[in-house]
């Protein structure tokens, strides 16, 4: 059975009471309101949370060039592909936590604990809602029909978020498949890629393409934001999760995993697990429209208008296993 949040929080409790004092977090998470999940924690446990802010690729080399003297307990990134990195990197231990096995799903935790996924973001197709609901789309397979030729806006295949989309779709299709699928999606783009997922939506809107592909949390974004514009783009859109009547969308994840040379190990896993408590999961994707990955913990803000959908079983540390394979495949499609 799994611990009420009440009781997890009583035995962080009891670990920041009898380990460390503090913990040092390096994070490429950039949102203000996960500052109030560390103040939470510094508040059940005693713990005081130092944050350390950086891209992942600039945190990942920091940790990696200091060594065995690394301050750095937790490292916390978005996207499978980066959490790879840190992996090949050597820079994260194996945690044997029965709270966090407990918690996380399996398809969101590194097969032999080195990280744990902490919120998921979906893939999704976006359409313009004036136009209708785009007949015949329901799996990312289909967005290579040509009916759909010239109807389509999606940023650049280099993005981590598209190869790792890719790298799912060799996993489940095959490289072959996979390849002729990219094929027929760049013959389908209405425009060169450009711009973030944001822009894809925001075209979609404008009426620049029918279809867009984006991250989940992107329309909530918007959605949610304080400017009209933005919300009205939100109202004109609507969003598919594609595969539900087979294996489910592609879920990324945002996750962390204990620093390797951690000073403060205990302190890192009570942290870990109170980011999986029900308070903590609700307040860290909220904080950015995402899902938590703890089942029967529900979003609150604009995105809990898409609660009823499938995942892919696929772990998350596909995406980096195949990353290489996923570039050189969209390369060969001529994917821009």
């Amino acid at each position: 059975m799994l611990r009420t949040t009440t009781a997890l929080c009583l035995a962080l409790a009891l670990a920041g009471a009898a380990g460390a004092a503090e913990l040092n977090l390096y994070s490429s998470r950039h949102y203000d309101t996960d500052l109030s999940l560390y103040e939470n924690f510094t508040k059940a446990t005693g713990i005081k949370v130092n944050l350390i802010e950086g891209s992942a690729d600039e945190l990942i080399e920091r940790i990696r060039a200091e060594g065995a003297q690394s301050p750095a307990d937790i490292l916390i990134t978005v996207d499978g592909g980066r959490l790879y990195r840190a992996v090949e990197a050597g820079i994260f231990q194996p945690v044997d936590s029965a709270v966090l096995a407990e918690r996380i799903p399996a398809k969101y935790r590194h097969p032999d604990n080195l990280w744990f996924g902490l919120t998921s973001r979906v893939r999704v197709i976006v359409y313009d809602r004036d136009r209708g609901l785009p007949e015949g789309l329901d799996d990312y397979e289909d967005l290579a029909d040509p009916r759909w030729k010239g109807e389509i806006c999606m940023r650049s295949s280099t993005n981590i978020y598209n190869v790792s989309l890719m790298a799912e779709l060799i996993e489940v299709l095959g490289e072959e498949a996979a390849e002729a699928w990219a094929r027929g999606l760049a013959a389908n783009l209405a425009r060169p890629p450009q711009g973030g997922d944001t822009d894809q939506i925001k075209a979609v809107a404008a009426g620049e393409c029918r279809i867009g592909v984006a991250n989940s949390y992107y329309w909530g974004r918007l959605a949610g934001s304080a400017k009209a514009e933005d919300r009205a783009v939100a109202e004109r859109t609507a969003l598919i999760f594609p595969n539900q009547g087979n294996r489910g969308a592609h879920a990324n994840i945002s996750g962390a995993g204990v620093v390797a040379t951690a000073p403060n190990r205990d302190a890192a896993v009570a942290f870990l697990e109170y980011l999986v408590t029900d308070e903590a999961q609700r307040i860290f994707a909220d904080g950015n429209n995402e899902y938590p990955v703890v089942e029967g913990v529900t979003p609150t803000g604009p995105i809990s208008a898409y609660l009823d959908f499938k995942v892919s079983g696929v772990n998350a540390a596909v995406y980096g296993e195949r990353a290489a394979q996923a570039v050189r495949v969209w390369d060969r499609a001529g994917m821009p």
